[in-house]
């Protein structure tokens, strides 16, 4: 017993004994697929007659004939109303069907998608709620899809017409259906037939898109306008329409189309008014089409990532392999110990055969006794040829320490390279010395040199500091001793890199960026730094390699595919550019719309949910707080709900936040340029912020300053805005309004992005204007947030100046600590003590200053009085 609903079904499977193609054919062919979905806001015209055929045609290169003609006809009129659903199913390029469902194809659907990824036209934000109106209101659907074969050459011919047209027509046509009489009709002429193609439109179809490396489908909606041929040719090349070109082929006169007899010998009128008409209505009506291209194969394949990785090792340049270490550091250090011991023996003993050993009993020598036995013992270390020997000795341990110690190897490049390396390792070698010599002479050990207690992020605290003090030279130091301290740091290269970037040369960057990519080949930001130091040397295939490796090796970094846009439009190749940014923005999307689910479920559990991810991409840095840093907005104001909301973020506001910590200003003005564009409410606060930070770096200040003033009228609250507006009133001198906006900066509650810089150039402001306890003041809170060298001698300096001695000398013996090779440090030593009658410290902490280049002239002017006022602490005098 059947259910009265019940129905039969039969499937039937068609088969051949032999493959239609060969394996060679197939794999050298191609297959396309075009789909046509349907036709949005059609003329109102369009619903004056219910007997019509809506056609659309496009014509597809064949090898060794004219073009196949793939036609589209059969389109239903559908009025306004609900949408097409989503997903839908295509259906075959068949004829009217009785049994249901038969024209569906399997398993073949059109899903839609978000009109900001699509390749056509209408894909803006500002096109948005027009096609939300237009795919409710009247249309025309086909939901069709096509498809056909291309051998290799077919392939070949598609490829060349693309490059060389670009933009391909694609023909809308309406005929009306008049019935035909019962006997058979006459011939038509042309003319005739012409009359019967009304509303004849084109759109014109961007194939370039089909030439980017991978992409194997195009999508979107194409604007209808009216078909001239003037106009299709010189936007096309295509010389002839193909539905007045192709009427017989196309099968036109037995698709209904013929007229009677009396039609023909007088056009009705009506007709003839359609066809005027129609010439500005698709245009008026904003008609477009909706469709998809699609290929079995990309015409242009996509580098596979194993080649990419293979060209990335190549550009390399290749290494010797690092010669072993029988012997370590420590070992050279023991070693130097060692040979300081047996010098200092021999030379005692000298001194006893010349002089005589001088017993307890009998008292101190006078100065002057040991000046002249000092000498009688430098003449005969020097006549015997001792002092050459004793030389040699320890020659060799100095070397030990400089290749084992030091790693260096290799000659210097330049004289000042040399001096710098010889100050410092003068340092190094006289405190060893001193700690043998203490050993030796007295009887209990002496405790080891301490390890050294600054970090690889306090060395990049440093170099920042001398950074911004224009020290270029210092801060090079700084970073190269990062670098020192570990060489199979990545971060440590990298910036490196950037500052070499920015204050030296692009060669010398590319260098260091080189090592980071040696060290690991798959680490993206170093891809990405290696493809904007590649622009600037104008190597641009190297540049691509490493782009498209970066975002092969990271499909979800929403930086690496932004800045591969901003590369292809530099090349002026805008299809890619614009495939590129399109990755990107589909990809914030997705994280936003993450972001925002996870909120939603926090507020629902009724937690505190966390900050919205309008933060930097996680692109590895370690980078420490940078003068000055973009702000993106997101995360602005969130403590006030009620307040106003911040800024959208967009894919260039997070690529200019990565670009700004490597110094790319040229790319951050490019993504600038874009993110001014893309924003319809104007700039925002994080826009002007960042413009000024270009600004700032090439010191057109009168520019920064209206950037400034900008983003104070936007977000007057914004700690990072005050923040470079104080940084930018001290570089021009203009102490007091620097000032200003400083103590603006430490008032606030949330600190500035770069407040250890606050901190210092306020705290120089107040020393400067004898404010000694406000000074101290901020400089302990500069400790406090990130001790250096230079925040612990602005205390000493503070102290020194408050009589606080005891106070001043620790200060400063932490400063010495960190970082022993700043001068001013030892020359407030020296003040302090030859106000404490320390007459042998007095003069080493001033020889120290002067062997490390004090350049203050108004601390030497007042050390060297105060040492004629005490009468010591110069030992030239």
């Amino acid at each position: 017993m059947l259910h009265p609903e019940a129905m039969g079904g039969l499937e039937v499977t068609v088969s051949t004994k032999e493959l239609l193609l060969s394996a060679t054919q197939f794999s050298s062919g191609n297959l396309l697929s075009l789909t046509l979905e349907a036709a949005y806001s059609v003329p109102g015209a369009f619903t004056a007659d219910a007997q019509q055929n809506c056609m659309v045609c496009l014509e597809i290169p064949a090898a060794g004939e004219k073009e196949f003609p793939l036609l589209f006809k059969n389109g239903i009129l559908k009025a306004a109303g609900k949408n097409e659903p989503l997903p839908r199913p295509k259906h075959w390029p068949l004829g009217p069907i009785l049994a249901p469902d038969a024209l569906n194809i399997p398993n073949s659907f059109i899903v839609g998608g978000p009109y900001e990824d699509e390749d056509g036209e209408l894909t803006k934000s500002e096109d948005r709620e027009f096609r939300i109106q237009a795919e409710s209101a009247r249309r025309i659907v086909w939901d069709t899809e096509r498809r056909c074969f291309l051998d290799a050459a077919s392939v070949a011919i598609l490829k060349k017409n693309i490059a060389e047209h670009r933009h391909w027509p694609v023909e809308l046509c309406r005929m009306s259906m008049a019935s035909a009489g019962k006997g058979k009709t006459s011939k038509m002429d042309k003319g005739d037939e012409d009359k019967q193609i009304a509303f004849h439109g084109v759109a014109y179809v961007n194939m370039m898109h089909l030439l980017c490396p991978g992409v194997k489908q195009i999508r979107g909606a194409f604007r209808v306008f009216n078909y001239q041929d003037k106009e299709v040719f010189q936007k096309t090349r295509f010389q002839h329409s193909i539905f007045q070109d192709r009427r017989s082929q196309l099968s036109l006169a037995r698709e209904g189309f013929q007229t009677s007899p009396a039609s023909r010998a007088a056009p009705s009128k009506a007709l003839k008014e359609e066809k005027d008409s129609s010439a500005t209505q698709y245009s008026e009506a904003g008609t477009f089409l909706v469709m998809e291209i699609k290929l079995d194969r990309p015409l242009v394949p996509k580098r596979q990532r194993e080649e990419l990785v293979r060209r990335v090792k190549e550009l390399l340049p290749l290494r010797p392999a690092l010669p072993r270490r029988t012997q370590g550091a420590r070992k050279a250090v023991e070693d130097y110990h060692k040979r300081i011991t047996n010098v200092a023996v021999d030379i005692l003993r000298e001194y006893h055969e010349l002089f005589g050993k001088q017993l307890p009993d009998q008292g101190a020598i006078d100065h002057k006794t040991l000046e002249e036995q000092k000498c009688q013992l430098n003449y005969q270390l020097n006549t015997s040829g001792k002092y050459f020997a004793f030389k040699e000795q320890l020659k060799y341990s100095v070397v030990k320490i400089v290749r084992e110690k030091y790693l260096k190897t290799t000659a210097f490049e330049t004289k000042e390279q040399l001096q710098a390396f010889l100050s410092e390792l003068y340092v190094f070698l006289v405190d060893h010395m001193h700690i043998a010599l203490n050993k030796l002479l007295s009887e209990e050990d002496v405790s080891p040199a301490p390890p050294s207690c600054t970090t690889r992020k306090q060395l990049l605290l440093f170099a920042r500091e001398a950074e911004a003090n224009k020290d270029f030279k210092l801060a090079s130091l700084f970073y190269k001793q990062r670098i020192a301290r570990d060489q199979r740091s990545i971060q440590s290269w990298l910036d490196y890199g950037a500052f070499c970037y920015l204050h030296e040369d692009a060669t010398k960057a590319q260098e260091c960026y080189q090592q980071a990519l040696c060290l690991d080949p798959h680490h993206i930001q170093s891809l990405l730094v290696s493809g904007i130091v590649a622009v600037k040397l104008q190597h641009y295939e190297e540049a691509e390699i490493f782009f498209e490796d970066a975002c092969c090796l990271e499909p979800s970094s929403i930086v690496a595919w932004t800045l591969s846009g901003l590369f292809y439009e530099l090349q002026n190749n805008y299809i890619r550019a614009e495939r590129s940014f399109r990755e990107a923005k589909k990809l914030l999307r997705a994280q936003l719309e993450e972001e925002r689910r996870l909120l939603e479920a926090a507020e629902g559990e009724g937690k505190e949910p966390s900050s919205p991810s309008t933060q930097p991409e996680n692109i590895p840095d370690g980078s420490a707080a940078k003068p000055p840093k973009v702000e993106d907005g997101a995360t602005a104001m969130q403590e006030a709900p009620k307040g106003p909301q911040p800024p959208p973020c967009t894919i260039f506001m997070k690529t200019v936040e990565f670009l700004m910590k490597v110094n790319a200003v040229g790319f951050v003005c490019k993504a600038l340029a874009h993110e001014l564009l893309s924003l319809q409410g104007g700039p925002t606060c994080a826009y002007y912020l960042a413009m000024a930070w270009t600004y700032l770096l090439q010191e057109d200040f009168s520019r920064c300053e209206e950037c400034l003033y900008e983003a104070i009228q936007i977000d007057p609250v914004n700690t990072n805005v005050w923040a470079q507006k104080g940084h930018l009133c001290y570089l021009q001198k203009d102490f007091d309004n620097a000032k200003e906006c400083y103590e603006r900066v430490i008032s606030f509650v949330e600190d500035a992005v770069d407040i250890h810089f606050v901190y210092l150039r306020l705290g120089s402001i107040y020393l400067e204007e004898k404010e000694y306890g406000r000074a101290k003041q901020i400089y302990l809170l500069a400790c406090d947030n990130s001790a250096t060298c230079l925040t612990w001698l602005g205390v000493g300096i503070a102290c020194y100046r408050l009589e606080e001695m005891l106070e001043a000398e620790n200060a400063l013996s932490e400063a010495n600590a960190l970082d022993n090779t700043n001068p001013e440090v030892w020359g407030y030593l020296a003040l302090i003590c030859l106000q404490g009658g320390r007459q042998l410290e007095a003069e080493q902490c001033y020889k120290y200053s002067i062997k490390l280049g004090l350049q203050n002239d108004a601390l030497l002017r007042e050390i060297r009085a105060a040492q004629h006022r005490y009468g010591f602490g110069d030992p030239s005098l």
